[in-house]
């Protein structure tokens, strides 16, 4: 059956205490906590407010960070659990490995790489943008538009270079090692926090009440507080979720941790914490200042400050956004390789992503490779795309981390981490599930839409049925599985025929929607053409040395 195929924890946790060949354990708790801020606090705060503003929430985009921030507990909560009992590189891969199977983890593993590889392509991004607004405004200098732009941007141009190169140098930042990389995370993360605190400090005493119930217009929508209805803030916690995802990278430098079973439960809540509440602040703050809609811009932050005459608070508030966007990227793509580290160690991609440089003991191939393809995504590719994708690949793996808790007390009842989530293995599980599917269906909203023809879509349902009957009479450990697909493709069928009987031609699917099926239909073809025979419990179950989970005492 389909679940059946888990990694025993025996397996894992004994990978996780290799310390002559795997990864240097040299982070502690306050150390994982300020990785965990340099991730949250970056994009979210200093690029993504303004536009979550001006199109989607309004004012109510405090509550859309409450309601982000609720969905990021709950998924914390299940990442601490899972962590403390599971401390081994990979986060939410490898919890899903030991619980809901390979073909899951493969799911999850494929989303995470789209998470982290394309979420450092969306703060390249907007790295880029402060980076161009800071040489023009204090030294006049300005790089040709050209090489400023994607084709895809509203003003395009041929590739965003200092996106580009900005990923070069993190990466071979990354290249040398974990505790360079930490200690300069460091020192940028204090900095990036005591600029949020400055412009908390200087707007709190420019907030004019009016612009928090704007009158309806134009510009203002239906005006108040919600003007763009319940829909909009929702959607805009859907569209700045992007802010909270930082807090999982933690998870995935357990093999690096001191002590990982609790100083892995401690970064994750506490850098999830104190980042909700400067989030909340800095919002309030800033819709306060300027009305709404006129914080469509790519540095709503430093605009605040200039809207209200403090021109040189803004400067000094563009080098703390830089800062910011900097550590992101750095937590980021040191988390991304980390996955390809743990999947490639279970042979599930090939075996040249696990070499170590031999003093350095960092994955150098993984690390260049990826920094070349994330480099160029950011070059080529537009914000708000990068950005959605994003979210997407964060919420597939939120909820299947959230399944695995109970199915790991249940397969483990004798396995106790240092951390357990309150109320039973039920409650915050599937309310963090339930939430996260819930943002996912809300992240349509203000996102382009693909009209796409029904019997097109018809034609497909039944073009995967046949290939689904193929591919069943080859894997007889998924028949299970296969025949649930089978019926969800027919009942997917039978509605697309109804809607097509409705007069419907045509049918109008979001565009973030499209993009990461088509994502995971590509995974999918890889694992089953490589990872499903060539991994490490595929080969044990050949030579029948992996028939029983083991019990970890």
């Amino acid at each position: 059956m389909l679940l059946q195929r888990v990694k025993p924890l025996a397996t894992i946790l004994a990978e996780g205490s290799d310390q002559e060949h795997g990864l240097r354990r040299s982070l502690g708790p306050w150390a994982l906590t300020a990785m965990g801020i340099g991730a949250i606090i970056g994009t979210g705060i200093f690029v993504l407010t303004g536009v979550a503003s001006a199109t989607r929430a309004g004012p109510a985009i405090t509550l859309s960070f409450v309601v982000a921030g609720i969905v990021s507990a709950l998924a914390a909560l299940c990442y601490a659990e899972v962590s403390s009992k599971v401390p081994i590189s990979g986060s939410a891969y490898t919890y899903t490995y030991a619980t809901l199977g390979e073909f899951m983890a493969w799911i999850v593993g494929w989303g995470l790489v789209l998470e982290y590889a394309l979420g450092a392509s969306t703060v390249s991004v907007g790295w880029s943008g402060y980076f161009t607004y800071i040489l023009h405004t204090l030294f006049n200098l300005n790089i040709p538009q050209m090489w400023q732009h994607s084709h895809w941007d509203a003003t395009p141009g041929i590739a965003n270079l200092p996106a580009a190169a900005i990923i070069l140098v993190i990466t071979a930042l990354l290249v040398r090692g974990t505790k360079e990389s930490g200690t300069v995370n460091a020192v940028i993360v204090a900095i990036k926090v005591a600029i949020v605190l400055f412009f908390i400090a200087i707007g709190v005493g420019h907030i004019n009440p009016m612009n928090y119930h704007l009158p309806p217009g134009p510009t203002a929508g239906a005006g108040g507080f919600f003007p763009f209805g319940w829909s909009g803030m929702l959607g805009g916690a859907a569209f700045i979720f992007f802010a909270y995802i930082g807090f999982d990278a933690v998870s995935t430098t357990a093999e690096e941790a001191k002590n990982p079973g609790k100083d892995l439960p401690f970064g994750i809540i506490a850098s999830l914490l104190i980042c909700t509440v400067l989030y909340i602040i800095v919002v309030a703050i800033l819709n306060g200042m300027v009305p709404f809609y006129m914080l469509n811009v790519a540095f709503p932050v430093a605009f605040a400050m200039n809207y209200v005459g403090l021109a040189w608070a803004g400067v000094i508030i563009s080098f703390g956004a830089i800062a910011g966007l900097t550590t992101v990227l750095l937590v980021m793509m040191f988390g991304q390789s980390r996955i390809f580290y743990a999947m490639s160690r279970d042979k599930l991609i090939p075996p040249s992503f696990t070499a170590l440089h031999p003093p350095w003991r960092t994955p150098v191939f993984s690390q260049i490779f990826f920094g070349i393809l994330i480099a160029a995504a950011g070059a080529f590719f537009p914000i708000g795309i990068l950005g959605s994708l994003t979210n997407m690949g964060t919420l597939v793996a939120f909820i299947l981390v959230s399944i695995s808790v109970p199915i790991l007390r249940k397969k483990h009842p004798e396995f106790v981490g240092s951390f357990t989530v309150p109320w039973g293995p039920y409650v915050i599980p599937v309310l963090s599930a339930v939430s996260a599917l819930g943002l996912i269906f809300y992240l349509k909203v203000g996102n382009p839409v693909v009209p796409i023809s029904t019997a097109a879509i018809l034609t497909a349902l039944v073009v995967i049925w046949f290939v689904i009957r193929i591919v069943r009479s080859w894997e007889a450990q998924l028949q299970g599985f296969f025949r649930v697909l089978e019926d969800v493709i027919v009942a997917l069928f039978a509605l697309a025929f109804i809607y097509l009987m409705a007069g419907h031609a045509i049918i109008g699917f979001p565009l973030v929607w499209l993009a990461f099926l088509i994502w995971l239909v590509t995974g999918l073809v890889f694992y089953f053409a490589y990872g499903r025979r060539k991994s490490t419990v595929a080969l044990q179950e050949a030579e029948g040395l992996a028939l029983v989970q083991p019990r970890v005492n």
